[in-house]
């Protein structure tokens, strides 16, 4: 029976349920997960400032921003990467060739911004070759790029045959350089990264056919859409960011190794998963990804502010996955509902 059916029979129209306040909530916070980030970065920053005022002192501040740089880049790369259905699993690894490479030219006396460009466009390189072996082979890649990790980073010690490379002080000047006297460059570099691929994703075709492959590839490739050709171009972008993000890691720390990097891929997977992106790809943002990256620069400075052991870190880390996969878990149940 309509409405207008109903009115004329006398009948009382439906009342839309109204839903409890603990559901609203639920169902806010589901679908709006960085704004529990965001609180959750405030919380843990005024706790740490009640028991060490230090926290707040602006060049702590600007050291967690500084110290979040790399993996903010990294993390913005795997953001559209996840959001596809993808994985890079050798960014780590790409990061330790292309720091490798850089120091070896510079060492050799060729100029330190072709350097920097050869070392960006050995990323790019790498990370195309990932998509181009997982269609090749039709293989997830996940697998791929575990695999090309292990190539990359071999061809790094045969490179370096597992010596040091120091690079020379002019090379550290991103690291030391302040905008204003006060905002690091390497963190501009890096929110950069972040608005370039918010960019891509809000307002480009690009951007519309990452969310229709991450959500059915299928749906996407009978839509229209070259779903290879567009995974190109995301791992080539991911690998043009992986490479600044090189860029920067090797201006802060003033040396490269070929494991340089290590590590790095897992945390900017976990840093992504922790800002919203279900790991089944298809939604979410780079504003939570950033938001994700910055909780895991505080809580590494409190613990390290409160001279609480450094290994409970990785516990943190791994509890905020598990709290970031629950809460994705929550948002796919209620999706029925709506």
């Amino acid at each position: 029976m309509t409405d207008q059916a109903a009115s004329r029979s006398g009948a009382p129209s439906p009342v839309p349920a109204v839903q409890p306040r603990g559901t609203r909530l639920r169902t806010f916070i589901a679908a709006n997960q960085w704004v529990l980030l965001l609180a959750l970065i405030v919380l843990l920053g005024a706790i740490t400032a009640s028991i060490n005022p230090r926290f707040l002192d602006s060049r702590n501040l600007i050291s967690i921003l500084e110290q979040s740089a790399v993996l903010g880049l990294v993390a913005a790369g795997a953001t559209m990467l996840i959001i596809s259905g993808n994985f890079d699993i050798s960014v780590g690894a790409m990061i330790g060739l292309a720091a490798v490479i850089m120091a070896m030219l510079v060492l050799a006396g060729i100029p330190e911004p072709l350097a920097i460009v050869v070392g960006i466009l050995t990323c790019v390189v790498c990370s195309v070759a990932n998509a181009g072996l997982a269609r090749a082979f039709n293989a997830p890649t996940f697998i791929v790029t575990l695999a090309t990790a292990g190539i990359f980073t071999g061809i790094g010690l045969a490179l370096t045959q597992g010596i040091i490379q120091q690079v020379p002080n002019d090379f550290t000047f991103l690291s030391g350089t302040r905008l204003f006297d006060v905002m690091p460059l390497v963190f501009m570099v890096s929110l950069c990264g972040y608005l370039a691929v918010g960019l891509i994703l809000r307002y480009t075709r690009m951007g519309r056919r990452t969310y229709a492959i991450g959500d059915n590839p299928r749906a996407a490739f009978l839509a229209g859409i070259n779903v290879s050709r567009s995974t190109l171009v995301l791992f080539a972008i991911n690998g043009l960011l992986v490479g600044v993000a090189a860029v920067v890691l090797i201006s802060r720390i003033g040396s490269a190794l070929p494991s340089t990097g290590a590590g790095l891929e897992l945390r900017a997977i976990g840093a992504v998963v922790i800002g919203g992106v279900p790991i089944t790809g298809g939604k979410g943002g780079v504003l939570g990804t950033f938001l994700g990256v910055l909780l895991l620069g505080v809580i590494s400075n409190m613990l390290n502010m409160l001279r609480i052991n450094p290994f409970l870190q990785e516990i943190a880390f791994g509890g905020l996955i598990v709290v970031a996969i629950g809460i994705a878990a929550l948002r796919s149940r209620m999706e029925p509902s709506r």
